[in-house]
Parts: C-alpha cells; sequence; structure tokens
C-alpha cells in the first residue's frame, strides 16, 4: 500500500502484505508501547478490523489478532486495559472517513484463513536477552532458558528451600501471565482468581482453566500478579500458589510492571512454542499460503465508489484517484 496514517501516539504504514505500527515516545504514551518500539503485523495474523466512535470527539479503529498469531496477546490473553492495546489506533472524529477507507483495504488484504487461529506465530515477540524485577525475585531469559533469582526480601520460605531455579526451553510447554494491574492493593494476596494460561499449542484458556494439558483449574494466591512457567514434568501435579512455586515470580506494586514482565512472557511463549513446531501432514500445503479467490465486479465497482467519496470530500487527489481506479480495474 505504501501510505500512513497516523494517530495519538500511534503510526500505521502500510505495506503490501504487512503494517507496520510505530509507537511514538512521550509521556502520553503507556510505557508498553514504548517498550515494543515498533512491531510488524503480517496481514495473515489478523482476523479482522474494527472501526467504533471512541472518547472525548475521536473515532478507534483496531486490528483484531488471529488466536495463535500473536505472542503477546497470547500471554496477556485479554487482560491488557485499551490504552495498552498495541492494536488500537485513535484518531480525531473528523478523519472517520479516512480511517474507514483504510479498515476496507485492510480487510481486502486478510488472509482467506482468517477466521482460524494461527498454527504458528506470525508476529515476532520482543528479542532475548530480557529480564525484569519480580517483587520475590529477579527473572531472566536469554533465548534457551529461564532463571529466576530469589530475593531474600520478598521470596517466601518455599523457594529459598529449592534455591535459585533454571528452567530451559524444552521443559516448558506454556506461560501463565497475571497483571499486576488487577484489582488488589499492595501487600494483600487476593482469596480467589481466574488467572489463564497460554500453552504452546496456541492461544489461551477460554474458560479460566489453565491449558497445560490437564484441564486444571487456575490456582489461589499470590499477590498482585505473577508469571508462572508450565513445566512438562509437572503436568500432573496440582498448581500451587504463586508466592510458594519455584515456577513462578510474583509482582507486587512497583515490581513485574506490565511493560517489563509481559514482553518477556511473549518472548518465552515464541520460544516454547518454536522449539516445537507443529507438523504438517504430507503432501498437504502450507498453512496461510492459498491463493485469493479472483475480485467480485460488485465489490471493485463498490470499491471505485467508494473512492469517489474520499476524491469528492478532498481526501484523495485527482491523481492519486485516477491511479486507485486503475489499480482496481486492473484486478477484473
Amino acid at each position: 500500500m505504501g501510505d500512513v496514517l497516523a494517530g495519538f501516539q500511534t503510526v500505521w504504514e502500510f505495506d503490501t502484505d504487512s503494517m507496520l505500527i510505530r509507537f511514538e515516545r512521550g509521556i502520553r504514551t503507556p510505557k508498553l508501547l514504548q517498550a515494543l518500539g515498533e512491531r510488524r503485523i503480517p496481514f495473515e495474523a489478523l482476523s479482522g478490523v474494527e472501526l467504533a466512535v471512541g472518547k472525548r470527539g475521536t473515532v478507534v479503529l483496531r486490528a483484531v489478532p488471529r488466536p495463535g498469531a500473536d505472542p503477546l496477546m497470547d500471554a496477556a490473553d485479554g487482560q491488557l486495559k485499551e490504552a495498552y492495546d498495541p492494536y488500537r489506533l485513535v484518531l480525531p472524529a473528523e478523519r472517520e472517513t479516512l480511517a474507514d477507507y483504510y479498515a476496507e483495504r485492510i480487510r481486502e488484504s486478510l488472509c482467506p484463513d482468517a477466521d482460524v487461529p494461527a498454527e504458528t506465530h506470525l508476529v515476532t515477540a520482543p528479542p532475548a536477552p530480557l529480564s525484569f524485577k519480580a517483587y520475590d525475585g529477579k527473572a531472566s531469559f536469554d533465548g534457551k532458558a529461564i532463571s529466576f533469582r530469589w530475593f531474600w526480601t520478598g521470596a517466601s520460605s518455599e523457594k529459598w528451600k529449592v534455591g535459585d531455579q533454571r528452567f530451559r526451553i524444552d521443559e516448558l510447554t506454556g506461560v501463565e501471565w497475571r497483571s499486576p494491574e488487577s484489582r488488589g492493593s499492595a501487600g494483600t494476596v487476593p482469596k480467589e482468581h481466574s488467572a489463564k494460561a497460554a500453552s504452546a499449542k496456541g492461544g489461551a484458556a477460554k474458560d479460566g482453566t489453565a491449558r497445560n494439558g490437564t484441564g486444571r483449574a487456575a490456582p489461589k494466591g499470590g499477590g498482585h500478579g505473577y508469571l508462572r512457567l508450565l513445566r512438562r514434568s509437572a503436568e500432573d501435579e496440582p498448581l500451587g500458589r504463586p508466592d510458594q512455586d519455584p515456577a513462578a515470580v510474583v509482582f507486587g506494586m512497583g515490581y513485574g510492571l506490565v511493560h517489563q514482565s509481559l514482553p518477556f512472557a511473549a518472548a518465552v511463549l515464541e520460544a516454547i512454542r518454536a522449539s516445537s513446531p507443529v507438523p504438517c501432514a504430507e503432501g498437504a500445503p502450507s498453512p496461510n499460503r492459498t491463493a485469493a479467490p479472483r475480485r467480485d465486479p460488485a465489490d471493485i465497482a463498490e470499491r471505485i465508489r467508494h473512492l469517489g467519496e474520499l476524491h469528492t470530500a478532498g481526501l484523495l487527489t485527482d491523481d492519486e484517484f485516477s491511479a486507485k481506479k486503475a489499480e482496481l480495474l486492473a484486478e477484473l
């Protein structure tokens, strides 16, 4: 496409088969988006696009990722606040017509399997090495293994007894991330919650059950949030409290913030899934490689009509209108 759509704190740059989402630095840009910097999103990683009226004279354009396509969104599992959503672009209300135009262009670029969960990650997670400080320890990931080094000021006696931990990627089946911005206050331990887990098989639980192959319910306790590693060797064991589990680090106020712990969880999940790729049946075509069907003439006519409206509104120059109209006619 080669176009640029600039919103508040976010810019979408369109290419033929993907779009580059860039996040501006500044005090109004959430730290998670600043930490991500920019992300390349292939259109085959999207299931759709939405346009809605926003707050205070704005419209919101949101690309909808396919389940299993983005390790960051799989790990977050719906826990992100709207302002932290990396697929969300906020524009002034007067640019609604332009936003609708780009929404249509994205829809036209979706792959035939857009409604099917992706079998492999199509969006890249932040690269290792990564590390962050939680309340009870420091978590580090070098690309091959995750290490937990306990803090004597925060770690439980159970964690001190077993000592610092190191987990190889091939020992894991998934990750379980709970946002530290959940309900509760510093120093409290919630009686119950329904945290969800993301596994190497793609996506996260839909009913509050950890997707680690056992069907076990989510655990209890553990503070504001946590990052738990799901181990193959412990698949048949009940999940305990995160503050007592040596395969988990617990977040407290000021520790393990979203912009630190979530990219970490996404990188680990991506590495786990890459270590156990989904095999394709012999002779079967590669996923997401189906040729796009021939365009419907009625759809071409509707697109040209829409371009005419943008041209009349002054959003397209005469040359741009003629060029884009020619491109559509060439698809007949």
